[in-house]
């Protein structure tokens, strides 16, 4: 039960971070297209639990928000991953970016490439 509550109030956490941001939207698409990156950070807050923890279980609503990302843009998980509002929430990008695999996807960054990055 206690756990429970622990992954509701960080994904709170990240939802509140990503409401306070201040995300300026130019014409111009980013990685996630007019989405701005806070608000495609917040939409994988099913995630938060298999990204603070390799051995953690990946939900099936975590992999299907992965999936939509991954459609919209490879760049723009990566891009999610390596946000500044993930590390506030104190994730590990290293153990993030190991989530599309561990929902079998198979169009996926590969190992620990993200884009041009490689994580440590």
């Amino acid at each position: 039960m206690a756990l429970n509550q622990k992954a509701i109030c960080a994904a709170l956490l990240i939802v509140m971070l990503a409401l306070q941001a201040h995300v300026k939207e130019s014409e111009a698409a980013g990685e996630c297209g007019k989405t701005p990156i806070n608000a495609a950070a917040a939409s994988l807050s099913p995630c938060l639990a298999a990204a603070k923890g390799i051995s953690a279980k990946v939900p099936p609503v975590c992999c299907g928000r992965v999936v939509a990302l991954l459609r919209s843009s490879p760049k723009c998980l990566c891009a999610v991953f390596l946000s500044p509002l993930v590390k506030k929430a104190g994730i590990n990008p290293a153990i993030a970016i190991t989530i599309p695999k561990r929902c079998n996807i198979r169009n996926r960054p590969a190992g620990k490439k993200c884009g041009r990055y490689t994580l440590p």
